[in-house]
């Protein structure tokens, strides 16, 4: 059978209890903990235990296997349970002087002793991480136990401490609510409680009320029979807009153009509608209307012009080009294409351009075509008459290498004279004017 056990600050786990006899709500009974033992009272048992187990938090998070309990508590048992309630209070007050001397930016909400006094567990609240390693040495050096930090957020500290809410009433969080569920402020705005001051709306934590989200479906589904607030109505005295909406007497305020304003019924806003409002259905904010929406732009290849072509008179014999070369493809580079049809159209042979091999000290005519002797190419060579740079005709004294105008290989000079220049000629022999 499995139980629901309570401790200290509304903490609750799920038991096995290993007897036949069911124990009856608010029994103490000693159970195992994690280190030693610890004792609480029953909370629920059977059925209703395995469905709270199922449908909270603590049940989800709870441990598998369950832990046993180990017997029903004695009154000694209870009295010293007691004693270390009252403990408490001098240990809670102790751990704030640490912290405070220590300069640690938490603060200390609650302390509990296990009922063997082996663990002690130190809750506190604290906006940043901060290092309490320091402090945790401190406290087990003070008390001779192990002690165990335990970080909680606002909501559950105001669970823990306990207390009455703004309606004069014990917390809900600490008094039947099985979990904690964040209330957004979409909730308030639903309710149209957002442009209060939000102090009115928050709880002893800080936090919005629990209780908003009580009748939150209510107001949902009630405004789904209501036209919107802000829109324009077809009645029966023209064009009217809706001010404002009573969901609980089911009225609905309009306002003509002029300014004047009546209070309608739902039914007999329907009627005068003819019939023809259906109710709303509730849309995202960030979703707008389809006519509102920017048309999408065809894709980029979709959206280029086809080419024009124009007609042109062409010569005998000259091929027509169709669309731009890139969009066909480049054809074989040879020679360019504007220069072989003008000379089609003037009726020259098409030669093919013939391929040019130039090194750094060599300027080469291209072949078939002869170059005329120019005087700025003339060598600047001795002549074959000169004594001082005579050559010999056998080309026996060594192939001598060219040189061009913006720098080369220099050859080997002859006996007595400059180095040998033919732009024209073949190398190694010698060249006259």
């Amino acid at each position: 059978m499995v139980i629901e056990v309570t401790f200290k600050g509304n903490r609750r786990e799920f038991f096995e209890w290993p007897f036949e006899d069911a124990p009856a709500a608010r029994t103490a009974v000693v159970v195992e903990a994690e280190r030693g033992e610890d004792l609480g009272r029953v909370h629920s048992t059977g059925e209703l235990a395995l469905t709270r187990k199922s449908g909270t938090t603590h049940g989800k998070a709870s441990p598998d296997p369950l832990r046993k309990a180990v017997r029903a508590a004695t009154g000694e048992e209870i009295t010293r349970a007691t004693h270390l309630r009252e403990e408490e209070v001098n240990v809670r007050t102790r751990a704030i002087e640490k912290v405070r001397t220590l300069g640690l930016d938490l603060k200390v909400s609650d302390t509990e002793w296990q009922w063997d006094k082996k663990r002690l567990t130190v809750y506190f609240t604290a906006e940043e991480r901060v290092d309490f390693r320091q402090l945790v040495r401190q406290l087990e050096g003070l008390f001779g136990t192990r002690v165990h930090m335990w970080h909680i957020g606002v909501r559950d500290e105001a669970k823990r401490v306990d207390g009455v809410g703004r309606c004069g009433r014990q917390m809900c969080s600490a008094s039947w609510l099985p979990e904690l569920v964040p209330v957004k402020s979409s909730v308030a705005k639903d309710q149209h409680l957002s442009t209060l001051n939000p102090a009115q709306i928050s709880g002893v934590c800080g936090r919005l009320m629990c209780c908003l989200r009580y009748e939150h479906e209510f107001y949902v589904q009630q405004r789904k029979r209501f036209p919107k607030e802000g829109k324009i109505v077809t009645t029966s005295l023209g064009e009217e807009k809706v001010a404002s909406l009573d969901i609980f007497r089911e009225t609905v305020t309009l306002r003509v153009p002029g300014g004047e304003s009546r209070v309608v019924p739902l039914d007999q806003l329907r009627q005068e509608m003819g019939g023809t409002w259906v109710a709303p259905t509730p849309e995202p904010e960030d979703d707008g209307d389809e006519e509102d929406r920017p048309v999408p732009l065809p894709p980029r290849q979709q959206r280029q012009r086809p080419p024009q072509s124009r007609p042109e008179p062409q010569a005998q014999g000259q091929p027509q080009q169709q669309g731009h070369p890139q969009q066909q493809g480049r054809p074989q580079q040879q020679g360019r294409p504007q220069q072989q049809g003008r000379r089609q159209q003037q009726g020259q042979p098409q030669q093919p351009r013939p391929r040019q091999e130039r090194q750094p000290g060599q300027q080469r005519p291209p072949q078939g075509k002869p170059q005329p002797a120019t005087p700025q190419a003339a060598p600047t060579q001795p002549t074959a008459d000169s004594a001082e740079g005579a050559v010999p005709a056998d080309g026996q004294a060594g192939r001598r290498r060219r040189r061009g105008r913006r720098g080369g290989r220099r050859g080997s000079r002859g006996p007595g004279g400059p180095p040998n220049e033919s732009p024209g000629g073949d190398a190694g022999q010698p060249t006259s004017e």
